[in-house]
C-alpha cells in the first residue's frame, strides 16, 4: 500500500460515520434545545439579511459577512459535490443532504452567535472572531490546545487545498476546457486579481463578495430553475426517486452502478457538510466581523447561509442533475452538471457553468485567505500578516502549475479535523448560546409590542 492508499484510507475514516454522527448530532442537539428555531425565526433570519441594524462594533455589515461567508462555501461543493453525491449515492443522497442542511442550520446558528459573544480586536484595531476565540474566551485558557490545533488545520485548508489548488484547479480546468485557454496564462492572472483583492483585507474582500455573490447565486438559481420548469411534468416522480433510494437501494440503470441506503446516507450527508460546512468552523470567522450588537441577530444571519447554499442551490442542482436524467449516464463530477445544463440550453448553458463556477471558485479563495489569516493572526499576531498573505498569492499561482493528489487529500482531512474542536466547542458552550437567544428575542419583543403601542396611539 503506497502513500496515497494510507492518506485516502485516512481521510475516508474522518468523514466517515463517527465524525458525521458528531455533526448531525450536534445539530440535533441544537434544534432541540433551540426549539426548532431553524423554522419558527426563518422568517425573521431572511428579513434580518437585509434590515439587521449593522450598529454594533465590526469591520463590515451583517449582510457583507453573510456573503463572505457564502464565498467560502457556495463554491464547487454545489456543482461537483451534489453531482458526485448522487452518481454515487443515488438520488437518495439528496434527501440526507436536506436533513443535514435542516440540522445543520441549528449548528451555523450556534457558531455566530458564539463568534459575536466572544470576538476580540488585535493589534491593527481589526476584529477577530471564530472557533480559536470561542475556545480560549468561553471555555478557558486551559483548552487553548483545542483552539490552536483548530488554528493550524485552518491555515493548512486554506493554503493547500480548499482555498487555494483545488479552486484553482477548477478554474484553470474549466476555461481551458471551454475557452482553451492555457491554465498557466489563467493562474497567472487569477494570481494578479486575487493579489489586489487580499492585500486590502476583510474590506476588499467583503465588497468583491458582497458583488459577486448574490448576483451569481441569482443567475444560477435561475438557470436551474429554467431546467426544472422545462421537466415540470417529471416532478413528482424525481420526489418519488429521492425519497425511495433515501430509505431502498437504487438498483443499476445505464451508467449508474448502484447503490445501498448506507451510500445514500454517507455521500449525502458528506457532501451536504462539506458544501455549507455547518460545524466545520470556518464561517464564524467571517461572522465575527459583522456590525452588530447582539450576538444572537448574527447567528440568525449566519443561519441563512446554510440554507441558501443547500436547501436552495444543492437542491436546484439535484433536481437539475435528476430532471434532465444524466445521473445514470457514465458522467461524473462538474461535466455531469454541465451535461444537465447543455440538454436543455445547448450553446449556452456549458459556458454558463464554466461562468458559474470560475466565480464560485474564485469568491472561495477570496473567502478562504480571510480564514487562513485569521487563524494566522491567532497563532502569531499581526506582525506576519503581510507575510501570509504573500505566501497565499504564491500557493495560488502555484496551483496553476501543479495536480498533487496528496496536497488535496491532506486538506480534506484536516478539513475535517477542523471540526472536532469546534464542535467539542459548540456542545459545551450551548448554554451560552440558549442564554444569548433569550436575551435577544426578549429584545425583538419589546421592539414589536413598543410598535404595536404606537401603532395602536396613532389610530386611536
Amino acid at each position: 500500500m503506497n502513500l496515497i492508499d494510507v492518506l485516502n484510507s485516512v481521510d475516508s475514516f474522518i468523514w466517515g460515520p463517527p465524525l458525521l454522527v458528531l455533526l448531525v448530532g450536534t445539530g440535533i442537539l441544537f434544534t432541540f434545545r433551540l426549539g426548532f428555531l431553524q423554522i419558527t425565526k426563518l422568517p425573521t433570519a431572511l428579513r434580518l439579511i437585509f434590515k439587521a441594524e449593522n450598529s454594533g462594533n465590526g469591520d463590515i455589515s451583517s449582510f457583507s459577512a453573510l456573503c463572505t461567508a457564502l464565498a467560502a462555501t457556495v463554491g464547487t461543493g454545489n456543482i461537483v459535490g451534489v453531482a458526485t453525491a448522487i452518481k454515487v449515492g443515488g438520488p437518495g443522497a439528496l434527501f440526507w443532504m436536506w436533513l443535514a442542511a435542516f440540522f445543520g442550520m441549528a449548528t451555523k446558528y450556534a457558531e455566530g452567535v458564539l463568534a459575536i459573544k466572544y470576538r476580540t480586536k488585535d493589534e491593527n484595531g481589526q476584529t477577530s472572531g471564530g472557533p480559536m476565540y470561542y475556545i480560549v474566551n468561553g471555555l478557558g485558557q486551559k483548552y487553548k490546545p483545542l483552539a490552536i490545533f483548530f488554528a493550524i488545520s485552518g491555515i493548512l485548508v486554506a493554503l493547500l487545498g480548499i482555498g487555494t489548488f483545488t479552486q484553482v484547479n477548477s478554474i484553470t480546468d474549466s476555461i481551458n476546457g471551454s475557452f482553451g485557454i492555457d491554465p498557466r496564462i489563467t493562474g497567472i492572472i487569477l494570481t494578479l486579481i486575487v493579489a489586489l483583492v487580499i492585500f486590502g483585507g476583510i474590506q476588499n474582500i467583503s465588497k468583491v463578495a458582497t458583488a459577486i455573490v448574490p448576483f451569481m447565486s441569482g443567475i444560477y438559481i435561475f438557470m436551474c430553475l429554467l431546467i426544472v420548469f422545462t421537466s415540470f411534468n417529471k416532478i413528482p416522480a424525481t420526489f418519488t426517486l429521492i425519497f425511495d433510494g433515501a430509505f431502498n437501494s437504487t438498483a443499476a440503470v445505464g451508467g449508474f452502478l448502484g447503490s445501498s441506503v448506507a451510500m445514500a446516507i454517507r455521500n449525502g450527508i458528506a457532501r451536504g457538510v462539506f458544501s455549507n460546512e455547518s460545524g466545520l468552523g470556518s464561517a464564524p470567522i467571517a461572522a465575527a466581523a459583522a456590525k452588530t450588537n447582539w450576538p444572537a441577530e448574527q447567528g440568525l444571519i449566519s443561519m441563512t447561509g446554510t440554507f441558501i447554499d443547500s436547501l436552495i442551490i444543492c437542491s436546484l442542482t439535484g433536481f437539475s442533475i435528476i430532471l434532465s436524467g444524466v445521473w445514470t449516464g457514465d458522467l461524473n463530477g462538474a461535466l455531469m452538471t454541465q451535461s444537465a445544463f447543455e440538454s436543455v440550453l445547448p450553446n449556452v448553458g456549458p459556458l454558463f457553468l464554466t461562468l458559474s463556477l470560475s466565480l464560485f471558485a474564485f469568491t472561495t479563495i477570496l473567502g478562504w485567505s480571510y480564514y487562513g489569516e485569521r487563524c494566522f493572526e491567532f497563532l502569531f499576531g499581526t506582525k506576519g500578516i503581510k507575510g501570509y498573505r504573500l505566501v497565499f498569492v504564491l500557493m495560488v499561482l502555484l496551483g496553476s502549475f501543479l495536480k498533487l493528489e496528496m496536497v488535496w487529500i491532506i486538506a480534506d482531512i484536516v478539513n475535517g479535523l477542523m471540526a472536532i474542536p469546534n464542535l467539542i466547542a459548540l456542545i459545551l458552550l450551548m448554554p451560552v448560546v440558549v442564554k444569548e437567544t433569550k436575551l435577544y428575542m426578549s429584545h425583538i419583543n419589546s421592539i414589536n409590542k413598543e410598535v404595536f403601542e404606537e401603532y395602536n396611539d396613532n389610530a386611536i
